[in-house]
């Protein structure tokens, strides 16, 4: 079994073929300017150790050295083994508050972006896990489905705004219900999900959702974002603010983190509450609970172990270009021996 990773520098082979037409156009231009001068009679006697094998010997050196640099930067692998690589790991599900309190600046740069950097920051920590991706505000809607793809779930993750639902506020309990359709593997003994949100507003029986999730194998996480101080919320255009958010009364509207409602949640279905003020201190606690699960095998795969062979290629073009410059163009005493093309007569 074999591989080739740079199949294009075959095209250098092409240069062959015009070396050797190059050297026969020399021989026959040089042939025909020599006898311009002398006879053929005359010329063997003023360049008796002349050879024309040698010549051409000298052109197949270059020629196989050629092949061979072409063969080197193709590098040509062989497979030595088959090796077997298992993929476990534990479903994740991220649910990700989307609603306008997530606008607010009391974390750097605002709760949304610092809720997205934690995610982007836990994906990074995962291994063998699956991920899924859940938006919600006034309704829930799902991002990305259970996957393997790190890279493509990061890039929806990004795009990920506030104006991705209409209706405002903060249905957890329709986010809770759609992370159940997430987990459809029924082998899969541990089913984690993980609420990032400043914990505001939140509608509906949350704690009895938590309840059903936590009967079906769920461990409900939550991650709170902003600060008990709490903030105002901007509404910017462009990058520019325009105002804060007033309610109906026409007063500024000063969103806060609730940390007890999402501790609540957490608790009702046997999980934890994090403070995600620290990037890193969440990143370490998300990886100590994901280590302590059993792992479920998602998938095996075999893979062909591959090594490099073209320091073989270069070493015997090296050989060959050597060899060349000690080749000389004259005869030698084994060539007048072997007599070949009758260059004695």
């Amino acid at each position: 079994m074999y591989q080739l990773e740079q199949p294009i520098y075959f095209y250098l082979l092409f240069a062959i073929p015009v070396l050797a037409l190059m050297a026969l156009w020399l021989l026959v231009w040089r042939h025909r300017t020599q006898s311009k001068f002398a006879n053929t009679s005359l010329l063997k006697r003023l360049s008796p150790n002349r050879s024309i094998f040698k010549t051409l010997l000298k052109v197949l050196v270059l020629s196989l050295a050629l092949a061979c640099f072409s063969m080197a930067l193709v590098n040509p692998k062989i497979g030595t083994k088959l090796e077997t690589v298992k993929r476990e790991g534990v479903d994740v599900v991220f649910a990700l508050d989307v609603s306008k309190s997530m606008l607010a600046e009391d974390i750097a740069p605002n709760r949304l972006e610092k809720a997205k950097q934690l995610i982007t920051q836990i994906i990074n920590s995962l291994a063998g896990d699956r991920i899924g991706i859940i938006g919600y505000a006034g309704s829930a809607f799902p991002q990305v489905p259970i996957t393997t793809d790190f890279s493509s779930a990061k890039l929806f993750l990004n795009s990920m705004n506030t104006d991705m639902v209409s209706s405002q506020g903060t249905a957890i309990t329709e986010a809770i219900n759609m992370a159940k359709t997430y987990y459809n593997d029924e082998e899969q003994t541990n089913r984690v999900l993980f609420i990032v949100s400043d914990g505001e507003d939140h509608e509906g029986n949350v704690a009895a959702i938590a309840d059903e999730a936590a009967k079906m194998g769920i461990k409900i996480f939550t991650i709170g974002v902003g600060t008990v101080q709490g903030a105002p919320i901007p509404i910017k255009r462009n990058g520019i603010l325009q105002f804060y958010k007033r309610d109906e009364n026409n007063e500024q509207v000063i969103t806060k983190l609730s940390e007890d409602t999402l501790k609540e949640i957490a608790s009702n279905a046997n999980g934890e509450y994090l403070n995600g003020s620290s990037t890193k201190a969440v990143v370490d606690a998300v990886t100590a609970i994901l280590n302590g699960m059993d792992k479920k095998e998602f998938e095996a795969k075999q893979f062909t172990d591959f090594k490099d062979q073209f320091q073989w290629f270069l070493g015997g073009a090296l050989f060959l270009l050597v060899l060349d410059v000690l080749l000389l163009e004259r005869k030698t005493a084994w060539l007048q021996k072997l007599n070949l093309f009758n260059e004695d007569e």
